[in-house]
């Protein structure tokens, strides 16, 4: 029998997480922090240049897959016309299995067909070279720019697998597993996907700050 396909990277990873989420089964400690969180509906309707022009409530029948303690789902327009849409899911706690959704899942199961995938590096406030996923999607003739992360009081995770194996560090550490998901939707607007992407760029860094003011502080 050949295990040569264990070597790969993929396999690798998926290896390692798994007894990461093993390990932390017998090794987190039975007593877990749960953090206070300023509701989300407190957000700001107005960041920099970016005013809310409208909110979508998340269905009863979408909030009980996504299993958020907290969200909001906020369509938001600069003066000049540009156009992003934010997407935060907050879960306190990640120990009865409950976590953030992927958008590669929920994205295409609205009809959106992904046409470019890949890792972007871009500079947040405070984080500079943080990596966040970047996709290109088509639903029909519209077409939009997704940067999406996952996000904790220490740190901003693009890659889902990585984001396992710092909560179980996290929570032998810290005693705790909150995480937040981060969701920037920039349309295209004029036929032209690099004005999206500068929009939802320009946005998450906009957005950033003061959403970190809604999250749970570091423990020490």
């Amino acid at each position: 029998m050949s295990w040569s396909h264990l070597r790969s990277t993929p396999a690798v990873v998926v290896s390692l997480v798994l007894i990461g989420q093993i390990a932390g089964y017998h090794l987190i400690p039975s007593q877990e922090y749960l953090p206070d969180q300023r509701p989300l509906s407190e957000f700001k309707h107005d960041i920099d240049d970016w005013s809310m022009v409208g909110e979508t409530p998340i269905d009863k029948e979408v909030q009980a897959l996504l299993k958020a303690d907290d969200s909001i789902n906020r369509d938001y327009r600069s003066p000049s016309g540009e156009r992003a849409f934010l997407f935060v899911a907050f879960y306190r706690t990640q120990r009865a299995g409950v976590s953030p959704h992927s958008p590669q899942v929920c994205l295409p199961g609205s009809g959106w067909r992904s046409e470019l995938f890949r890792r972007a590096v871009i500079d947040l406030p405070g984080r500079p070279q943080s990596q966040v996923n970047y996709y290109i999607v088509r639903r029909g003739d519209q077409q939009s720019v997704v940067l999406y992360w996952y996000q904790t009081s220490h740190r901003v995770i693009a890659n889902e697998y990585l984001a396992k194996l710092y909560l179980v560090a996290d929570s032998l550490r810290y005693r705790r597993s909150d995480t937040w998901l981060v969701r920037v939707v920039a349309p295209m607007l004029d036929g032209n996907i690099a004005n999206a992407e500068k929009a939802g760029i320009r946005f998450a860094r906009a957005v950033y700050e003061p959403l970190t003011r809604y999250m749970p502080g570091p423990v020490q």
